[in-house]
Parts: structure tokens; sequence; C-alpha cells
């Protein structure tokens, strides 16, 4: 291992949420916005390269399916990866292949080098950085992780409105290998946010808690696994990923298609083109803002539901923006688009941090990841058959719609079948802020009580005093009276038990 720091999961630190976690997000920010925009941005230059090698349009596609297919079908890669070396090591070295990906597709001969280098390497760097990035953000925040959820995913309509105007603009200045070239130069960036993802150290012990620490570190430990297959024994977490494969089927179809049924419609390229501009700088403000909802305190208990609300209200808006009729009508589809678009990609992750936790979240993104990978894969070109055989794009958007609908209706409703409510069992992390605010209690507490203890020492006390006072007073001006008795009648002779209740004195004075 080296000198690799080992972040793991479940140790038992809290959550700073704040602090250095605002650099891991702005990493995450980053990262993500790479991670979801750059398949879209490379798709700038398939003219040049249909020009370059001779292929058609669909061969070109190849190169944004095999990217989003290594993002998502690795991710059980990366939990391996994260779990033996830590986050910051995987991402530093995804940051690499990215960039060397690029850089070799720059001085492609072929399209298969093009597979292999952007489609492969530089998807397979991609994914060593997304999904290590979300893990890190999941250990930086606990009570401010809806917001953080949501500034992060917020990174990807960021990039793409950034990345498509770049692309056209280095493809027109330097051509498609100088822009690959370029590109990869940009993606060496990952490293540096990598560099970000500093493992969390607890805070110092005392000799005490040293002690009993080293104690628990002797007794042997079980092997830590590498991949936690046994995320699929929450039923939660089945439910989840059965739902999220059937939102994936129809999720990105109508971005993919949505420019083109302008074109349909009678309208201009450019001004088809508007749409998905207008779509991401909705989306831009729909996540940050679906992120603050998230982490109301009445919301983020019902954050299932509220993800289930979400993809019923996209698959609504698919529905209905099917029966478009001219360009105003999409321009209003778009709009609430990319407000139920934003919404879901705030709370997909969130969902599932908050069902698994954090100890098994590593293994619990990789293995969804690789069943959104065969979804992702099989939707859009799903849609694509359907739109050969049919010709009407109506029939593509109510597909689309109603998978993303059937998705929310099986999440929402399995949730309130088969997910029984339990008392609600907090993380190491809650547990030990509620152990450290217990004890600086009782530690503020303490000077009180003493005080009022003593105080009340001393108000028993006077009373005492001054009720001996009163008793020896009473002796003294009964001893005469005593005298009296006796000189004028003798009194008979007490009593063994009486003489020993009665003080020395007045024994004397009796005998």
């Amino acid at each position: 291992m080296g000198g690799v720091a080992l972040d793991e999961g479940g140790s038992g630190v809290k959550a700073p949420d704040g602090g250095w976690g605002w650099a891991v997000l702005f990493g995450c920010f980053v990262i993500t916005g790479f991670s979801y925009a750059f398949p879209k941005a490379v798709s700038v230059f398939f003219k040049e390269l249909i020009k370059e090698f001779g292929v058609g349009y669909s061969d070109t596609a190849w190169i944004s399916s095999i990217l989003l297919a290594m993002l998502y079908g690795s991710g059980p890669l990366c939990s391996v990866l994260v779990n033996r070396f830590g986050c910051r090591p995987v991402m530093m070295v995804g940051g690499l292949f990215a960039s060397l990906g690029m850089i070799l597709a720059s001085f492609s001969t072929s399209i298969i080098h093009i597979y292999l280098s952007t489609g492969v390497i530089t998807g397979l760097g991609l994914a060593l950085n997304f999904q290590p990035s979300l893990i890190m953000l999941n250990r930086y925040f606990n009570e401010k992780r809806p917001l953080a959820n949501g500034l992060a995913a917020a990174g990807s309509p960021v990039a793409l409105c950034c990345l498509s105007p770049l692309g056209q603009a280095l493809q027109y200045m330097y051509g498609w290998r100088g822009g690959f070239l370029i590109l990869g130069g940009m993606l060496l960036n990952c490293c540096a946010c990598g560099a970000l993802m500093r493992p969390l150290t607890a805070p110092k012990k005392s000799e005490e808690d040293q002690e009993a620490q080293k104690a628990v570190e002797e007794k042997p430990k079980p092997k830590r696994k590498l991949l936690d297959f046994s995320v699929f024994k929450d039923r939660g977490f089945v439910i989840y990923t059965v739902a999220a494969a059937i939102m994936v089927l129809g999720l990105f179809v109508p971005p993919v298609f949505v420019v083109s049924y302008a074109k349909e419609l009678g309208n201009e390229d450019t001004k088809s083109a508007l749409l998905l501009t207008i779509l991401g700088f909705i989306d831009i403000f729909a996540r940050p803002t679906c992120g603050i909802i998230a982490g109301l305190k009445w919301v983020r208990p019902r954050c299932v539901y509220f993800f289930s609300f979400a993809m019923i209200f996209n698959g609504t808006t698919d529905i209905i923006g099917s029966m478009s009729k001219d360009y105003s009508a999409l321009v209003v589809f778009c709009i609430f688009f990319g407000i139920s678009y934003g919404m879901v990609g705030a709370l997909q992750f969130e969902v599932l941090m908050a069902i698994v936790g954090t100890e098994k979240f590593s293994s619990a993104i990789g293995l969804v990841l690789l069943v959104e990978a065969v979804a992702v894969l099989v939707g859009p070109p799903g849609a694509g058959r359907l739109l050969d055989a049919t010709k009407v794009y109506m029939y593509v958007f109510l597909l689309a719609g109603c998978e993303v609908v059937l998705s929310a209706v099986v999440l929402c409703v399995c949730n309130l079948l088969f997910i029984k409510k339990k008392p609600q069992q907090s993380d190491p992390c809650t547990k030990m802020e509620r152990a450290v605010t217990e004890t600086e209690m009782e530690q503020l507490n303490k000077v009180p009580q003493d005080d009022h203890e003593d105080e009340g020492y001393r108000g028993e006390a006077e009373p005492k005093k001054e009720q001996e006072g009163e008793q020896s007073n009473q002796e003294t001006s009964e001893k005469p009276e005593v005298e009296l008795q006796n000189q004028s009648t003798k009194e008979p002779e007490a009593s063994k038990d009486e003489v020993d209740s009665v003080d020395p004195e007045k024994a004397l004075i009796l005998h």
C-alpha cells in the first residue's frame, strides 16, 4: 500500500457538513460535468469523422454509446478499486486514463481506434472519477447532503452548455484532431479534482480512548469485502435497482430525439438545436432548487416518495409533449422536461444514499450503475427502432413517458407494501455526535449542580444548628424545674430504659 491513505467508509468519523467538504463538492461538480456532458460534446466532431474515415452516422454514434456503457458498466470495478485503494488514488489514475484516451484518439487512423481510445479508455477514466466523487460527497455531507447532491448534479447541464460550443470552436480552428488533443489536456483537471478528495480523519482522542482503541484493533477483524453483495438482502435496494433500470429505459430518450422532432415539424436546424439549450438552462436551476427542497425536515424522511413524484412528473411531461404540433409547444415541453429531469438528476443518488447508508454505498452504486448500463444500451436504440418502424415521433415519446411513470409506480407501491416502518437507527456518525453532545452537557451541568448541592447542604445545616440551639436552651430551662420537683416530692425510681433514655445531666439530678 505504501503511503496511500485509505478513506474507509463507516469509520465513525462525523460528516463535517462544510469546511473542506465544499472543496470536495466543487470537485464533484466538475467530475459530474465531464462524465455526463462529454459523451454528448464529442458528438460535435461526428461530421468530420464521417468525412475522415468514410463511415456512417450510426458508426460514429457508437462512440458516445461506448462512453456511456463504460461509465455505467464499470461500476463494480470502481467499487472494488475504491474499497481496496481509496477514492483519491483511484480518481487521479482515472484522470490520467481519461486524458490519455483523448490524446491517443487524436492520432487515430480508423474508427476502431477511436472506439478503443475515446470509448473504452476515456470512458473507463471518467467512470473511475465519477463514482468515487459521489462516495466522497456522501462521506463529507450528512445534514446538507440533499443540497450537496443537487449542486453537484448541476455540473452536468453547466458543462454541456460550455463543452458543446467549445467543441465547435475547437473543430473550426484546429480540426477534430487538434480538438481531441486539447480536450485531452482539459481532462487532466480530473486529477486535480481527485487531489481534493482528502480522506476524513478521526479527531484526536484521550489516552484512555487510545488504549481502548488499541485493544479493539488487536482483536481479529473480518476481511473487508471488496464488493459487498449483501446489499441485495435489503428490500429497499432491490426495489430501487429495479425501478432505476426501468426509468433509464425512457429517461434519456427525449433529449436524443427532441431536436429531430422539431426538424420533422419543419423548423430550422439552429432553431431546433436551441431547444436543448433551453432544456439545459432550466436544468441548471432545477437541480440545486430540488436539493434544497429535499433537505427540508418534512421532505427528507419521505425522499423516496418525492423521487417517485419527480419521475411521474417527468413521464407525464413526455406523454403530454408527444402531442406537440408546433415549435412553441416543444419549447413549453422542454421547460417542463428540464424541471422534471433536473429533479430526477438531483434525487437519484440521494435516495440511494438514504437507502443503503454510507458504509455500503460504494458497493451499492457500482451494482446499480451496472444494471443501468444494460438499460442505457437498450433504451435509446429501442426507441430508434420504433421510430424506424412507425415514422411517428409521438409513439417514441409515449413509450418513454410510460416507462418512466411505470418506474415511479414500482418504486412507490413496492415501498408502501414491502418496506415496514422501523424505528430510526442512527448512523455511527450520529451516535458519536450525540455522545459528544451528552458529555458536553454533563460537563456544563456539573458545576451548577455542585453549587446547588453546596447551597442545599448549607441550607439544611443552618436549620439543624438552630434546632440544636433551641434544644440546649430548653434543657437549661428544665434543670431548675426538676430540682424543685425533687425537693417537694420523691419520684419513684426510674426504670432502666428510662434512665438510659435520659441525658447524663438529668440522670445525676434524679439520683
